[in-house]
């Protein structure tokens, strides 16, 4: 046994899913706080989507879907942005109050935006944002260490809260783009100084991205919280991928940790030509798709228009 998996904490025992748990009145049931910490001694698998309107909500509902993220990467997949620094509060409200309706009964994560949680001040308000305006079930900010008062101040004021480390989109600039974290020894034992420091401040789970997957099972075995992973190998705790990315909605750029399990977007685009190239022809709209008329009725309009043509 190497040294690093005598360190290890021992891994859970897996259990068995429930995606698809239901109450008495047949409606799904939402996942709580407690049962997502709780997965970390379980063994259950996590998924976590992340999904930027109604409808994929209600995708992510019908497929059963743990977690539900409003995710900033909205700003690139719904608005076009090379990034998701142009991402503001107004938009993240908007977005999460479309997904809550569109999954009422699926846990729902808020991502905190760029600057909107520099301050404990402007982190409180911005994250009672989430939870009454948009009815989020938690939030996400981003950080470890340096954000741990951040976290700290959100859990004491009795907000879920979560976090983000390893490649951090709000930092892009210092990476100098978006890279892999944690390739060297010292860089993987800061990732892993930022995930005790979340623990610390009593956050309910974290996500490492772009990580490498030994690195992240083996910072995942420290903690008592769950690791949900983008880019980070199945060692973690559970697993996030974007909604539009999976389905083969966004097509602009695939990362390496993005598994298509669609291509919708090919699927349209050869809806959409077909539905051109009918209505170029005539052949669309036909009677199928067209509502009729009382022929007397149509007869006496018919009548009333050529009379009044004369006039």
């Amino acid at each position: 046994m190497s040294t690093a998996e005598t360190a290890a904490k021992p891994m859970a025992t897996p259990a068995k899913t429930k995606p698809d748990a239901a109450t008495a009145d047949g409606k799904r049931e939402k996942r709580t706080i407690a049962e997502i910490r709780d997965s970390k001694r379980t063994g259950e698998k996590m998924v976590y989507m992340s999904v930027p309107d109604y409808t994929s909500a209600k995708w992510a509902e019908m497929a059963g879907v743990d977690v539900a993220v409003v995710g900033d990467s909205l700003a690139m997949v719904a608005h076009g942005h090379p990034n998701t620094i142009p991402a503001t509060m107004d938009m993240m409200v908007m977005h999460a109050q479309a997904v809550r309706r569109g999954a009422p009964n699926t846990f729902v994560l808020g991502c905190m935006p760029y600057q909107s949680y520099h301050t404990v001040e402007r982190a409180l308000a911005n994250a009672t944002r989430f939870m009454q305006e948009a009815l989020c079930d938690a939030v996400k900010p981003q950080g470890g260490k340096s954000q741990a008062h951040i976290l700290k101040a959100l859990v004491d004021a009795g907000i879920p809260t979560a976090s983000h480390i390893g490649l951090t989109p709000h930092t892009i600039a210092m990476f100098g783009g978006f890279k892999i974290q944690g390739r060297t020894a010292e860089a993987a034992m800061k990732i892993l100084e930022d995930a005790l420091a979340i623990e610390d401040a009593g956050c309910f789970m974290l996500e490492f991205e772009a990580v490498p997957a030994k690195i992240a099972r083996l910072i995942s075995q420290q903690l008592t919280i769950p690791t949900i992973g983008i880019g980070a190998g199945a060692g973690c705790d559970g697993q996030i991928l974007l909604c539009y990315d999976l389905l083969g909605v966004f097509t602009d750029f695939k990362p390496k940790f993005t598994k298509r399990y669609a291509k919708l977007t090919e699927v349209a685009v050869a809806g959409i030509r077909q539905y051109v190239k009918e209505v170029k022809e005539g052949s669309f709209p036909d009677d199928d798709h067209s509502y009729a008329v009382n022929d007397a009725e149509y007869e006496k309009f018919a009548a009333m228009v050529a009379k009044r043509r004369q006039i």
